[in-house]
């Protein structure tokens, strides 16, 4: 496949979905060509709708725990059948043509097709003013995400956007500088917070929101050391009040739950056999387990490893909302056998959940924050200490302190600490790991214990580009280092 028709794929389909009734109904609706499609207001929600059902791919949110979960020391891949391809990033052997590193890009780039064709279009459409500003604002913000998802997996990456109205267009697309994708990301940003909403009516919750906006805004800043920037964004959105923790860490998760005062930017499911729903609680689940843990059974993937049960202190509330090292079967037995159990939910079907992903929570913005201040400058009981224990407080743990934690790099360690047990099974351990430059010690001290087929090496802080997009455009797109 040529590398243009996966970015113009979406354009030349269209496969939206429809929202007659409220933000969530995601109800397939015709494919007409974009030329014809993109008309009226309700054109442009109705593709808008899609572009955040986009976000759900396999690429992107649906297999999103294999880049930054199975690749860190937080999970396992079940080494069989046809999960195999998994077992390459858990012992990192990755190979240019697993499925998982094509299905990540094409994903992407597929979404950001979509997010170019309506912000090429929306100008030439007449609608109210306000909405058409706040459409474009959450386009922006889709795209960010998305760039930033992409960025953070390969590194430099092509930088389209633009539709592309030729397929032999696409061959001059190489791949710009990361700081180019950065920069791209931030102003992306930077234009949909000042457009964005603080909240919705109840019908839209869910949709990209000022504080989403700002969230990662100051997650784009931290990833780059940008700490000044990062610890300003992240503190509007302490600040704007619009979120907070939830008394109790199991309530964030309940299906019936969704979209609360901890929710920053959630990938959106719906079960119900619209094929909307979320099939992670069942992927989760451990093999063989009939429905003694959840309904139509589970895949076993994903395990937990002993490490990151043992990483949990001692009291610590989150450990038995987010995990299980057994399970009683259908006669009585105990069954030794890890799962994550963050995410359970009573599916319709197999793989028919409600779950939603989150991309951005409270919990995670304060403790960003905290890491940000940190970074500026260490206080001995300064604010950083605040925030950190914020959280460490709502797990039923103690304070840290100076007395504790004196130094700029114990603190470092004690948040992230905190990173790995709050946002367990989230998908950001190995993305945090790789950001703060403890991603080659942390798991080359672990190497035979998470049975890494080689010591990692700078090399692996990208994973490589799929050999698809270097064997059509060899003149364009290189391999990464070590691939």
């Amino acid at each position: 496949m040529k590398i243009a028709r996966s970015y113009i794929f979406l354009a030349a389909t269209v496969l939206l979905s429809a929202c007659s009734d409220q933000f969530l109904d995601l109800r397939p609706i015709s494919t007409p060509t974009s030329d014809n499609f993109y008309q009226t207001a309700d054109d442009f929600k109705n593709a808008l709708n899609g572009g955040y059902a986009g976000l759900q791919a396999g690429g992107l949110a649906g297999n999103s725990y294999i880049f930054g979960e199975i690749a860190s020391d937080n999970t396992v891949a079940v080494a069989s059948g046809s999960v195999t391809d998994q077992d390459e990033f858990d012992r990192f052997y990755i190979r240019t043509t697993n499925p998982f590193i094509s299905g990540r890009w094409n994903d992407g780039y597929n979404a950001i097709a979509r997010y170019n064709t309506i912000l090429d279009r929306i100008g030439g459409v007449t609608m109210d003013e306000t909405l058409k500003n706040r459409y474009i604002a959450e386009t922006k913000f889709l795209r960010a995400v998305v760039y930033f998802t992409l960025v953070q997996t390969f590194g430099d990456l092509p930088l389209v956007l633009k539709p592309i109205a030729n397929p032999d267009e696409g061959y001059s697309f190489g791949r710009n500088p990361k700081a180019e994708v950065y920069a791209q990301i931030e102003k992306d940003l930077t234009e949909a917070e000042s457009v964005l909403p603080l909240t919705y009516p109840a019908a839209d919750n869910g949709r990209a929101t000022k504080g989403a906006a700002r969230a990662y805004l100051g997650k784009v800043y931290l990833t780059q050391k940008k700490y000044a920037p990062a610890a300003a964004r992240l503190k509007e959105v302490i600040d704007q009040g619009t979120y907070a923790l939830l008394p109790s860490y199991a309530d964030v998760f309940k299906v019936s739950n969704k979209n609360n005062k901890e929710s920053v930017f959630d990938v959106q499911y719906k079960s119900g056999g619209a094929g909307e729903g979320n099939s992670w609680p069942n992927s989760f689940a451990p093999q063989n387990s009939g429905n003694a843990v959840i309904a139509f059974g589970g895949d076993g993937n994903n395990q937990p490893t002993l490490d990151i049960i043992n990483a949990y202190e001692t009291g610590d509330l989150r450990k038995d909302v987010s995990v299980a090292a057994s399970y009683v079967n259908a006669a009585g037995q105990t069954i030794p056998d890890r799962f994550i159990k963050k995410y359970y939910d009573v599916p319709v079907a197999k793989n028919d959940n409600g779950n939603n992903i989150p991309l951005v929570r409270y919990a995670d913005v304060l403790l960003m924050y905290a890491e940000a201040l940190n970074e500026t400058a260490y206080q001995a009981s300064g604010e950083a200490f605040t925030y950190l224990n914020m959280v460490r407080t709502r797990a039923g743990l103690a304070t840290k302190t100076a007395a504790n934690t004196a130094t700029q790099q114990a603190f470092r360690l004690a948040i992230e600490q905190e990173r790995r047990v709050e946002l367990a099974f989230e998908g950001h351990r190995w993305f945090d790991l790789v950001r703060t430059g403890r991603a080659i010690p942390v798991l080359n001290s672990k190497k035979e214990q998470i049975r890494l087929v080689n010591e990692l090496t700078e090399n692996n802080l990208v994973f490589p580009i799929p050999q698809s997009q270097i064997d059509i455009n060899r003149d364009k797109i290189q391999q990464n280092p070590g691939y």
